[in-house]
């Protein structure tokens, strides 16, 4: 077991130390004063013991690299782990001097971490170290993108509703009407106590049917929106246009609200609850072929019970696509290997309790066409001054069921609503952000495909990108968790599942 590895001068000063067991601060101090005395001057040395623990250490310019092990430990393996600690730190350090090491001590601790794990070398190499320390997330990098956008189009919402209100207010005044009061953007609005008005249809006209608003808010002078109150103003403001069936903080292609909201957790959890969710990004051309699908999920172990944090997940992988699996470093590999279960290296251990735990992930990348899930056909052809857009879907994996499924088709700006012809389900059209929704419920064996017919004035190049989204209950990966059982006695444990199937990305181009 490796007890501890650190950087110390040549006097036996700990500049950095990382103890991977329960050991006080004074007694690693006591062991590193120790090291330097019990070396033999002029001698090349790899190793020195004591009567407790084992030294293994490498001289880097006026440091050492030190290990410290038990004496039962394999000192072949221990040379190897030594060779790997002593590469990390130029990684971080441009000098092997002790300011450098100081100053990048948090940096040599996460590598660390990673090398060894529990007092057990991890199988890992350098390049895998530098990517686990970046904690580089696609998802993180997706979301501020998404919510850059989302700000972009408010401001820009508002502007534009800023300047029909200055202007309907203008054409009031000219006709000789009392302009209504549009709290801030008329000085009308809290003139004589009059009631701020809420925006009415001859001022704006939307293509959506209203929505209630989800709380009513009493008209009032008190409630008016007042220039000095920027927060207040923009949030009431987003209010009045929710009011009127307004999305106004979605992206483009992406609908309103999160696919994870759809589908409700199960209520009755039990006490071992695991969470299977796989995200897919794809992206395909219009002419056909697959320019991408990426793949990935996790199996989310969560246990509110301290009598079951001793258990085994037995795995059942049905997956005949060639999905790369990975688990979790403190997972035994072998017992993985050999029988399909996920349980700890330490059968003594328990699992964290009242926390999301990831044991189990996997990854699917490829360019084979017969692996996409829902192939979408869009063909668009001119006709005169017009374009005669056809468009259909089918469901490739049949074991799926799509829900909430919206295709979201692009259209040119400026020349009106498109006249629909023949759809199977219902279509949305978003005038503000020229978008065709094409909304399906549910796309199963017995509702596979589908088509939809529009016109309207444009070129081909005007409907794409076609957008994707949707939710599904069931996986793609056939990977499930069938049963549960108790390291000790092996006894069966009552266990909760819940699965879903979500889209991070899927585009026709």
């Amino acid at each position: 077991v490796l007890l501890a590895a650190a950087v110390c001068t040549k006097a036996g000063k700990a500049i950095v130390s990382r103890q991977f067991v329960e050991m006080t601060r004074t007694r690693i101090e006591g062991l590193l004063a120790a090291f330097p005395k019990l070396m033999n001057t002029g001698k090349q040395h790899t190793f020195v013991e004591t009567e407790s623990v084992r030294y293994v250490y490498q001289p880097m310019e006026k440091l050492y690299m030190v290990l410290i092990t038990t004496k039962n430990s394999n000192i072949l393996e221990d040379l190897e782990t030594l060779r790997l600690f002593s590469r990390v730190i130029p990684e971080y350090c441009r000098a092997l001097e002790e300011n450098e090491i100081s100053e990048h001590c948090f940096d040599l601790i996460f590598a660390f971490d990673e090398i060894v794990a529990l007092g057990y070398r991890e199988n890992v190499n350098l390049a895998q170290i530098r990517t686990f320390t970046e904690m580089d997330s696609h998802e993180e990098k997706v979301f501020r993108a998404v919510r850059e956008t989302q700000e972009r189009e408010a401001k820009a919402e508002m502007r534009r509703k800023a300047k029909e209100l200055q202007q309907a207010r203008r054409d009031a005044e000219r006709q000789g009407k009392k302009a209504p009061g549009f709290g801030g953007f008329g000085s009308s609005a809290v003139s004589g106590g009059t009631t701020a008005a809420m925006i009415t249809d001859t001022i704006i006209e939307t293509d959506k049917p209203k929505v209630a608003p989800s709380a009513a808010r009493p008209s009032g002078p008190s409630k008016a929106l007042k220039l000095g109150a920027k927060g207040k103003e923009v949030d009431n403001f987003v209010d009045k246009l929710k009011s009127e069936g307004e999305n106004i903080m979605v992206a483009v292609g992406k609908r309103s609200r999160e696919p994870a909201k759809v589908l409700a957790p199960p209520v009755n959890t039990e006490s071992v609850h695991m969470k299977i969710e796989e995200k897919i990004s794809l992206t395909c051309g219009r002419d056909g072929g697959l320019q991408n699908m990426e793949l990935h999920g996790m199996i989310m172990l969560h246990i509110s019970d301290e009598k079951f944090a001793r258990i085994r997940l037995h795995v059942e992988n049905d997956d005949k696509r060639g999905v790369q699996l990975q688990t979790h470093p403190n997972v035994d590999k072998k017992l993985f290997t050999a029988e399909s279960q996920i349980g700890l290296k330490n059968p003594e251990k328990s699992f964290p309790i009242n926390s999301d735990v990831g044991v189990l992930k996997w990854r699917l990348q490829t360019t084979e066409e017969s692996f996409i899930p829902l192939t979408i056909n869009c063909w668009p052809s001119e006709s005169g001054n017009s374009c005669d857009v056809n468009i259909e879907y089918e469901l490739q994996e049949e074991s799926l069921e799509l829900n909430d499924v919206i295709i979201t088709i692009p259209l040119p700006s400026g020349v009106g609503a498109p006249v629909i012809g023949e759809i199977d389900g219902e279509y949305r059209h978003d005038s503000r952000r020229n978008l065709l929704e094409w909304c399906l419920p549910v796309i199963d064996a017995k509702n596979k495909s589908g088509s939809l017919e529009f016109s309207i004035a444009g070129q081909p190049n005007d409907f794409f990108p076609v957008h994707v989204s949707f939710v599904s209950k069931k996986n793609y990966c056939n990977i499930q968790v069938s049963k549960v059982t108790q390291v000790d006695g092996n006894s069966p444990v009552r266990f909760s599942t819940e699965t879903t199937f979500l889209v991070d990305k899927y585009e026709i181009l």
